[in-house]
């Protein structure tokens, strides 16, 4: 069955807003004289579990932790880093190429609809995805529903889709719709397991967007 739309996860994959999201916990932790275990951030990349998880772990080291007094300059801390980085390398190819061929674009998300709009209006690309489905709507990865309801706003099957993620949780996520998945990850979870996907790409770069569509069809 003929491709008829792509499907982005956001953090990690359209852009890596990992890296900054990760350094500024690492510095949070080290203001209070703690490590960050990099075993520990794994297991929370493409869930709605970050923060909650972060600041439970500071709070077992450091007593008297007000997660409210420190979420605003983290958040801050996040967007200071950001404000240089561009989408990921190869992504606007993919979606030139995806709008030459009259594919419809979606992104399928964990994280806030503030926070994905807020970043795809930051990187211009706002206006190139018919449907952004967000885990403050649908239940978050690895559960399948953001993938579901972006399907169900493009109108297309499972079967008519391609899935691009960057994490395991991303990936089981879109396997769980039946979707066919290619994982692309970034620095941070290059080390994990992918062997759910259908295509594991080192970058976006690695094959243009062609290929993969000849090899997922």
């Amino acid at each position: 069955m003929a491709t008829r739309a792509l499907i982005f996860d956001f953090d990690g994959t359209l852009a890596d807003t990992e890296a900054a999201v990760l350094q500024s916990w690492r510095e949070m932790f080290r203001d209070h004289g703690v490590e960050l275990p990099i075993d520990v951030w794994h297991t929370v990349i493409g869930t709605q579990n970050t923060a909650a998880t972060m600041f439970k772990l500071l709070a077992e080291h450091v007593a008297g932790i007000d997660p409210e007094r420190l979420r605003p300059g983290m958040r801050a801390r996040v967007r200071e880093l950001l404000e240089a980085e561009g989408p990921r390398e190869g992504v606007l190819g993919y979606l030139d190429e995806a709008a030459a061929r009259g594919l419809t674009l979606g992104v399928a998300s964990s994280s806030s609809g503030g926070w994905v709009h807020g970043q795809l209006d930051r990187l211009g690309l706002a206006t190139r995805f018919t449907s952004v489905e967000t885990g403050d709507v649908h239940a978050a990865k690895p559960c399948p529903d953001t993938y579901l309801a972006a399907l169900a706003t493009l109108g297309v099957t499972a079967a008519e889709a391609i899935a691009f993620e960057d994490s395991p949780h991303g990936v089981r996520a879109a396997k769980a719709a039946n979707i066919p998945t290619v994982a692309v990850p970034n620095p941070i979870t290059a080390s994990l397991d992918f062997g759910h996907a259908d295509l594991v790409l080192p970058s976006f770069t690695a094959k243009p967007l062609a290929e993969v569509l000849e090899l997922l069809a």
